[in-house]
């Protein structure tokens, strides 16, 4: 395949991590395969589930487009995300939840925003304060969409406040929001390579979206908007956003709110957005489906994740490796 084919139909990684869903998990995986975007790959990611999820999925163990990864312990949404990037490495990168329910076109349609060519730095807007200079040539980093959220009440809520997606940084344009969660989501965006190569993974922590969010806003990337609902959330009692232990108001979220805040902060003062170096040293894998899809994604990563990545790689007889950036431990 030739470099502009590869351009112009990049491979996409749908990365899905799921922990104890296997009640939930085969339509996630069914829609995500029923995508009307032909060159993609649905990887997911079992976080060290103790139900019945393999089972579930084993009649798609045979699919060149799908691989299950089982994880011997959790490690938590974003660990199970990192994951997910460390042993994939498609041009472009989605993720979706265990209960999202994606509509058929919607990576076809982010795929057709994040190829396109021509587009040019508008010089009505200060692109000089991102690095770019008006008038040139600019890529789109990250191709977001409206969503539905389906609550447990039964109410259903299009999730289409834009300015939500600059709430760390300017509180005071968030006024008017309905529901708690009312935010755009950026879990289910599509992400260029480059963006995870330069700015790395996910913080352990659970609002992950969120501080990888305002990491790539920061850093100045090119995003653009689809203004219609491409995926449908459906809310679960056991959904982080429903239990009371990870719930909006919970002591654990506000915890982590903190984290992300503080980092914000850090870049008022100096301007500079660090990348998260993958960090997994309690990383194995007891199970997986299709070894010959198992890749190294160029990322910054610690040494340690390194050395843990490429003996997995060895033991499942993959492909050498690709150069890796390593991070100190």
């Amino acid at each position: 395949m030739n470099q502009e084919h590869q351009e112009q139909s990049p491979l996409v990684d749908i990365i899905i991590p799921t922990h104890n869903r296997a009640h939930l998990i085969e339509m996630a995986v069914r829609s995500a395969l029923e995508q009307t975007w032909w060159n993609r790959l649905v990887t997911v990611v079992d976080d060290g589930s103790q139900d019945e999820t393999k089972r579930v999925l084993a009649p798609y163990f045979e699919r060149a487009d799908f691989n299950y990864i089982r994880l011997s312990q959790n490690l938590g949404t974003a660990g199970a995300k990192n994951a997910g990037l460390l042993f994939t490495n498609g041009a472009a990168v989605t993720f979706h939840d265990s209960d999202d329910i994606p509509h058929r076109d919607k990576v076809l349609r982010q795929v057709r925003v994040i190829t396109r060519t021509g587009l040019q730095a508008d010089d009505c807007l200060n692109w000089g304060l991102i690095g770019k200079q008006p008038g040139a040539g600019i890529d789109v980093d990250a191709v977001l969409s409206r969503h539905e959220l389906i609550l447990p009440d039964g109410r259903q809520i299009e999730i289409a406040r834009e300015l939500s997606l600059l709430d760390d940084v300017f509180p005071n344009l968030q006024m008017g929001a309905e529901v708690p969660g009312d935010w755009t989501h950026i879990n289910s965006g599509l992400f260029r390579h480059d963006l995870f190569a330069r700015l790395g993974g996910f913080e352990d922590c659970i609002e992950e979206d969120r501080e990888f969010r305002n990491r790539f806003i920061l850093d100045g990337a090119v995003i653009w908007m689809i203004r219609a609902p491409l995926m449908t959330k459906i809310e679960h009692a056991d959904s982080l956003t429903q239990s009371a232990e990870s719930d909006y108001d919970s002591a654990r979220r506000k915890e982590d709110r903190q984290l992300v805040w503080a980092k914000v902060e850090e870049w008022r003062r100096n301007g500079q957005v660090e990348p998260v170096s993958l960090d997994l040293p309690t990383l194995a894998i007891d199970f997986v489906s299709n070894p010959t899809a198992l890749n190294l994604r160029s990322i910054p990563m610690t040494e340690r994740t390194r050395k843990i990545a490429q003996d997995l790689l060895e033991k499942y007889d993959c492909p050498p490796a690709v150069p890796t950036q390593e991070a100190a431990e």
